[in-house]
């Protein structure tokens, strides 16, 4: 760990109670250290900030390739992008560029096998590959000494993948991507894509069908249509390979050309042509699903990214609903309360766009009514335009969070990501920084005038409303069956083949995978402590990569502190904190975070209470004013306690429509006890009558009682030094006392139940999987030694190559993930068994879990390969693993709640290479009892229970509320 020397107000890692209280004493004389006092930086002023340096070159063979260095972390984020996505796609071939993304994740001639495998093994983080209409992408962020060996996995199903698939491979991925598919379709909602596409889009434009595809098309695959879609799309000259982290560019090219450069041409990808259809008239449609509350679309098809436009749409948005304080927030939300969400966003593709508007309707208003109210407030931004403010306030949140993007290299929104895509759409990596530059340069003229343009044209109209769905498109069976006859002859054909048969047919020797140079251990910032005057503890590690801080205000209560007649009210009364204080209303606390760039969000876990703020360092201690107003002088005003009610009885509702809600509602109270403060709902929501029978006392009475110095800390990683940091937060928070009623505290006197294993079915008609929710309690707490019981966990279920994943998914193809976690809490901790699975494999998947769990703790124990595949991930990865100034601040939160010690993470290394097998099973065998599950089916009950029934278990059917 790094010890950081410290200035005349900086205190050691280790301070006892006096050095702290003078440190705050000395912070309350010397306001002139504050940043507080400047205004809100300017645009400008945050532009300036927004730089990812970068470096290029192409190979002959017309890989493009951009290298940004960044020293901070010894990782390289590796993001590959092909120009290739849904809107290529022909006519009876929808879903092939995704199906394509799954199949190049199994295995090249070279890397035979699950590439996740290879992956984890050399501690990979941030890894996946995801399709969308105009791109395909692969990334992962790697240890720098891994570097090379995911250079030759990359090239490798690049150049030669097509000797390494087989029909096998084909059927199952097409099982697991129609998995994939019921999975989102079963959701709330998850038909309106469909719907929306065929509206807007007319017969044989590119967009006019989904990504995911058609279950008959996908039924259709063959091998032929396979090898034809790779050699046509997949050639070096249609990629652009972006490595940011710890490599230069003259570092990188020779490693490039080693592993990529051998690799053919292929035929050029033009993207296909996309124009901006306009309907001919307006189209109105209505569509029954499982939902709680009617739900109203607008949705116009506007021009895509690279347009002028473009910029004024995204702004649009946000004024109308994007912001907090956007138009239909404050009319609909917070002033007729019509409404208890609304949104705005322009999505913005390669050529074209979808500006859409949702607003879920409260219950028990009339729908009709607040569509009209919908369409006036539209027509009035669209006739008069926005004000100079609101358009400021949404650019600034916008730069505000590419500067917060800018801390991270990898991922699904990193510095790679933001290149690459600049690269791949409009020929030029600093696209981001032009979008963000055309964003500031943006009018309410502007604004007003493509509205004016765009949104007068005929508007697309859908309403969900609650009711049952429609016949549902289902695989046809016979579709696996054809592929699966044919399966043996394919192994056979694709055995047959030259070895090395590249994207255009040229065939390469065989290559063995480079090795994995010493990755040196973890490097976790030093963390410093302080106590303000009042005793509240600061738990601090600096981070001086982007110019942000995150900070956490923690209290000691959480969903366990709600009374027990009470689930949920612990959450309202946090959620009400940033909705008004005594001398800010709503509107104006949501105002500020947007000059701010700032976010102040309310979160509760099952253990602890917290309100997150990010803010910029230069406002800073703006940003904290608001922090410490809404902490310590919450309104709880009559309107607003009523409004954040109804929002809150929604989401009760929601979950109560979701399968994963209904399963985690259901499975908590059976095994912890209705009467244990784990046993209510883990989202935190509560229950309908606990909700409305709180009142506004109520509420104020759970504020005095928890939110308080006295159950307060503040952790906090960011780019100042620490002594600024407290002096900020004394002179905020220095003088914060307990009130006199007596503070809260949890019990977890209340023992859980003896278990009784059994199948709980709740229905759910209509759905074409099942949701798979199953746990017991653990004989464990979260300040027990849990290592050994969690690297066992990886094993079952803890990530993708565990033995249920690799079964369910991988091997029988009946769902798109199964996994298993360890639910570690600050009392009795649990194991919970999820998988998502298609409704006709309902019982041999519990059956298959089951067997699972059986074998684990029995003749079936860790394998030598298992184990090491546990120790290499957990020990390589862990510089990726926290790399930004989030992870580390996780961190901070959970080492405290599990009374971890500071280096925690430094050590945990060491402990995983010292495991043996024989102690994860004596774990296992210790924790994990296959008799004590209680297994949660959400589904239709009509087609599942009769597969129930044949498993041995008792079943019961509930109903959830």
């Amino acid at each position: 760990m790094r010890r950081l020397l410290m200035g005349l107000l900086m205190v050691s890692t280790v301070m006892v109670a006096g050095c702290a209280t003078a440190l705050a004493a000395e912070a309350r004389q010397a306001p002139g250290v504050s940043i507080s006092d400047p205004p809100p930086a300017a645009v400008a002023e945050l532009l300036r900030k927004v730089d990812i340096p970068y470096e290029q070159f192409t190979l002959a063979n017309g890989l493009r390739v951009i290298v940004h260095e960044d020293r901070k972390a010894p990782v390289v984020a590796v993001s590959v992008w092909y120009n290739v996505g849904s809107k290529d796609e022909a006519p009876g071939r929808t879903g092939f560029a995704h199906l394509f993304e799954h199949l190049m994740f199994n295995g090249s001639e070279n890397a035979p096998g699950d590439y996740f495998e290879p992956l984890r093994e050399v501690g990979a983080t941030d890894f996946n590959g995801t399709t969308w209409f105009d791109r395909t992408n692969y990334f992962q962020t790697v240890p720098r000494p891994a570097l090379e060996r995911v250079l030759f996995l990359e090239s490798d199903r690049m150049g030669h993948l097509l000797g390494a698939v087989n029909q096998e491979t084909l059927t199952n991925q097409v099982g697991v991507v129609q998995n994939e598919k019921r999975q989102g379709d079963n959701q709330p909602f998850g038909l309106v894509e469909y719907a929306q596409l065929a509206a807007l889009f007319p017969p044989g434009h590119p967009y006019r069908h989904a990504t995911i595809g058609s279950m008959a098309d996908l039924d259709a695959a063959s091998l032929e249509d396979v090898a034809s879609w790779f050699r046509a799309k997949y050639g070096p000259n249609n990629a652009v390979l972006v490595l940011a982290g710890d490599i230069s560019a003259a570092e990188a090219r020779p490693l490039v050309e080693k592993y990529f450069g051998d690799i053919p041409r292929g035929p050029e990808n033009r993207p296909a042509e996309a124009p901006v259809p306009t309907l001919p008239r307006p189209v109105t449609e209505e569509m029954k699903d499982r939902v709680a509350n009617t739900r109203l679309y607008r949705n116009w098809a506007v021009p895509g990214l690279l347009d002028p436009d473009s910029a004024a749409l995204t702004v649009a948005a946000g004024v109308l609903g994007g912001l907090s304080s956007s138009r239909l927030d404050n009319e609909l939300v917070r002033k007729d309360q019509t409404a208890v969400r609304v949104s705005a966003e322009n999505q913005a593709f390669h050529r074209v766009g979808i500006f859409e508007v949702q607003v879920d309707v409260k219950s028990g208003v009339d729908a009709t009514a607040v569509a009209r109210r919908l369409d006036a407030i539209i027509a009035e931004l669209r006739d008069k335009g926005p004000t100079a403010d609101e358009v400021q306030r949404v650019v600034t949140t916008e730069v505000a969070g590419r500067i917060r993007g800018l801390e991270q290299v990898g991922g699904f929104g990193g510095k790679a990501t933001a290149l690459a895509e600049g690269a791949l759409y409009a020929n030029d990596p600093e696209f981001y920084r032009k979008q963000l530059l055309a964003l500031g340069r943006v009018t309410p003229s502007d604004v007003q005038r493509v509205l004016q343009k765009w949104l007068a044209r005929p508007v697309y109209a859908l309403t969900v409303a609650p009711g049952e769905r429609g016949p549902y498109e289902e695989a046809a069976a016979a579709g696996a069956l054809l592929r699966a006859k044919s399966s043996q002859t394919q192994r056979e054909a694709a055995a047959a083949k030259p070895a090395g048969n590249g994207a255009n047919g040229a065939v390469r020797a065989r290559r063995t995978p480079p090795a994995v140079g010493q990755i040196a251990n973890l490097d976790f910032p030093a963390v410093e402590r302080a106590r303000l005057s009042n005793g509240i503890e600061v738990v601090y590690a600096r981070r001086q990569t982007v110019p942000v801080i995150r900070l956490a205000a923690e209290f000691n209560a959480g969903v366990a502190a709600d009374p027990r007649d009470g689930s949920g009210q612990q959450t309202l009364m946090l959620r009400l904190l940033p909705e008004g204080t005594t001398t800010r209303s709503s509107v104006q606390i949501a105002e500020e975070q947007e000059r701010l760039g700032a976010q102040l969000q309310p979160v509760v876990t099952r253990d602890r209470s917290a309100i997150m703020l990010t803010a910029l360092t230069p406002n800073l201690g703006r940003s904290l004013d608001l922090l410490a107003d809404v902490i310590r002088n919450p309104a709880f005003a009559p309107a607003e306690v009523e409004r954040l009610r109804a929002q809150q009885l929604a989401l009760i509702a929601e979950e109560l429509t979701q399968p994963s809600g209904l399963a985690q509602r259901a499975l908590p109270p059976l095994i912890y006890g209705p009467d244990h403060p784990y046993g209510r709902p883990p989202s935190g929501v509560g229950n309908t009558a606990a909700i409305k029978a709180v009142t506004r006392d109520d509420l104020v009475r759970l504020h005095q009682s928890w939110i308080r110095p006295d159950t307060a800390t503040f952790f906090a990683v960011g780019d100042v030094p620490l002594s600024t940091l407290v002096a900020e937060l004394e002179r905020r928070f220095g003088d914060w006392r307990a009130p006199a009623s007596p503070m809260g505290r949890k019990s977890f006197a209340v023992e859980p139940p003896v278990a009784r294993p059994r199948v709980v079915l709740v229905d759910r008609p209509q759905s074409p999987q099942s949701y798979i929710y199953a746990g017991q309690v653990l004989p464990v707490r979260g300040a027990d030694d849990t290592l050994h019981l969690r690297a066992v966990n990886e094993v079952l279920g803890g990530n993708f190559l565990s033995r249920i994943n690799m079964d369910l998914r991988e091997t029988k193809g009946w769902s798109y993930g199964a996994r298993s976690s360890v639910d570690l809490l600050e009392d009795r901790s649990s194991l919970l068994l999820i998988a998502p699975v298609q409704a006709d494999k309902t019982g041999p998947a519990v059956q298959a879990l089951l067997s699972h769990v059986r074998d684990l703790v029995a003749e079936k124990g860790v394998t030598p390969a298992e184990l090491r595949q546990v120790v290499n991930a957990n020990t390589r990865q862990l510089a990726g693993q926290f790399e930004t100034s989030a992870a580390v601040l996780g961190a901070l939160r959970s080492n405290a709640l599990y009374k971890r010690p500071d280096d925690y993470w430094e050590r945990v290394a060491e402990r995983y290479r010292a495991m043996t097998a024989p102690q994860l099973d004596a774990a296992a065998r210790a924790m994990i009892d296959p008799g004590k599950i209680v297994w949660i089916v959400v589904g239709d009950a009509a087609r599942v229970r009769p597969q129930l029934e044949g498993l041995g278990l008792e079943v019961e059917a509930e109903r959830v509320e």
